[in-house]
């Protein structure tokens, strides 16, 4: 693999990702805004690139991506960063990555660069890549579904600057209204938010969510899937957490620098009369990402993908055999 420029590597998650390239052993380029905090940060890893560019600045982001062979965003909020920089990688003819968790910015992203000759991969993160690749897996060689719901049992919610600040903007483009995935397509409504009782794989159990607490699996697994419902639940005290002004941001508590915070992602698929079931179980919603959009760029680089273009996780990876490679950070239960 050759170089990898990470855009927002001085960021929680751009943190992750980067110092998950140099376990591999892969060449890296950290970039983003603030050059004196990449420069500090360079010098803590080491052998890392630094190359200063800002999203509203085209000749920089061309000298940013120079000679690289991918780019990872991780920086947001997408829906400024996302458009600048997808158009730059297609610019340079290099494959592009996101961890975006915005609704919006990803609907942006499949709106906008449909016809990307080059690899497109938004959502490659915790929310929107986790759940496709969840959902994909265990539909196998299907292509439609009745309905998808999708249930998240976080032990709690540290939100990062970057996730207050993309939270906020998506609040101002909705104005303040709701999402859901219905009938086929998004809707906007005004709806209060209904909690209800979601019964988790053990240890977790039968826990309080918020139902339509609606993330961006809204996006990414009806981009290839023929599922007319997609709806997204939230653990109650994650979702207390997120909108707590004084919830401190995740602290780390290992060498990998994870927080305590754990996670169940538990989707549930209805075809016809059938259910289908599975799981993923970890630590750290922020670290997990750094092994999907590294995953991402390994098997894109190294010609192991299912498509060509822009596509979600789902679409352009084998998903059982993506996910089985993450058993040193995920423990994943199937369908037979």
């Amino acid at each position: 693999m050759g170089a990898v420029v990470v855009y927002g590597a001085t960021g929680h998650t751009g943190r992750f990702v980067v110092e998950e390239l140099l376990r591999g052993g892969v060449a890296t380029v950290a970039s983003g805004r603030d050059a004196g905090a990449l420069e500090m940060l360079a010098a803590k890893w080491g052998d890392v690139g630094v190359r200063p560019a800002a999203v509203d600045d085209a000749r920089s982001l061309d000298a940013a991506l120079a000679g690289a062979d991918v780019v990872v965003n991780c920086a947001g909020p997408f829906a400024v960063t996302g458009g600048p920089l997808v158009d730059a990688a297609v610019r340079a003819g290099i494959p592009y990555v996101d961890v975006a968790a915005e609704i919006e910015a990803n609907v942006a992203t499949f709106a906008n660069h449909a016809g990307a000759r080059t690899p497109v991969v938004p959502a490659m993160a915790f929310y929107g890549g986790l759940g496709d690749l969840l959902v994909t897996a265990a539909l196998g060689e299907r292509t439609a579904a009745d309905s998808v719901h999708i249930a998240y049992g976080l032990s709690s919610w540290h939100p990062t600057p970057g996730t207050r600040a993309a939270g906020q903007v998506s609040q101002d483009r909705r104005g303040g209204r709701r999402l859901r995935f219905t009938n086929g397509g998004l809707q906007y409504h005004d709806d209060k938010p209904v909690m209800q009782d979601w019964v988790f794989p053990e240890p977790l159990g039968r826990r309080r969510v918020i139902a339509e607490f609606t993330m961006a699996d809204v996006v990414t697994v009806p981009s290839h899937l023929d599922v007319p419902e997609v709806r997204t639940d939230m653990t109650v005290e994650a979702a207390q957490d997120l909108l707590g002004e004084d919830t401190p941001p995740p602290a780390p508590v290992d060498e990998l620098g994870r927080s305590d915070q754990t996670f169940v992602v538990d989707t549930l698929i209805r075809i016809g009369n059938k259910e289908l079931r599975a799981t993923a179980s970890g630590q750290d919603i922020y670290a997990i990402t750094a092994p999907l959009a590294v995953g991402a760029v390994r098997r894109i680089l190294a010609g192991e993908t299912r498509t060509s273009g822009l596509a979600s996780a789902g679409a352009m990876f084998d998903a059982r055999e993506f996910l089985a490679t993450l058993s040193a950070y995920l423990k994943v239960e199937m369908p037979d």
